[in-house]
């Protein structure tokens, strides 16, 4: 399907761009957003702060229940079509994509968006993670498989992917 393919290289999910998976990213003290280019038209009229981003006063929890909240964040973002959002959790691995000539978040998202199915935006909408599913490989880095998502509506490897979360700066996310 088109969007697994788009969302993949979004987040950078094939196997062949796995090799970068092993490498940490950088902790540098400026967040992963503001590393974004802010060269797209929209980045002007987007909100300072994401709604998905922890107030400085309350990082997100370092725990995997934190990165099951910050997943679900992701999910139903992409199924309210909130580019914002998923662009600012998915923010790492989709400037890893860029980097390969994929294009900014935020028009590359607009594009996954338009090629999922009304009704998988509806389940992603009220989708949820499965703890129990999760992958835990190092308490900075928890891997979100396919199965995990639990949704009114089946998705597979091929339509949604699956992403590694890390703990970057007082929150989770997606880098791979």
């Amino acid at each position: 399907m088109a969007v697994s393919a788009c969302v993949a290289l979004v987040a950078c999910g094939p196997e062949e761009t796995r090799k970068d998976a092993d490498a940490k990213p950088s902790r540098s003290s400026a967040s992963p957003r503001a590393e974004e280019p802010s060269a797209t038209p929209s980045a002007s009229a987007r909100p300072a702060k994401p709604t998905a981003a922890p107030t400085a006063d309350t990082p997100a929890p370092r725990t995997e229940a934190g990165a099951v909240r910050r997943y679900g964040q992701y999910l139903h973002a992409l199924g309210r079509e909130d580019i914002d959002t998923v662009c600012e959790v998915a923010g790492p691995a989709a400037r890893k994509a860029q980097d390969q000539g994929l294009g900014p978040c935020t028009s590359t998202y607009a594009l996954v968006v338009q090629m999922i199915s009304p009704e998988q935006k509806k389940a992603l909408r009220t989708a949820t993670v499965d703890p129990q599913r999760i992958v835990v490989r190092t308490p900075d880095t928890i891997e979100m498989p396919v199965e995990a998502v639990r949704a009114s509506a089946t998705f597979s490897e091929s339509d949604l992917g699956s992403y590694t979360l890390e703990y970057i700066e007082d929150d989770w996310y997606i880098t791979d």
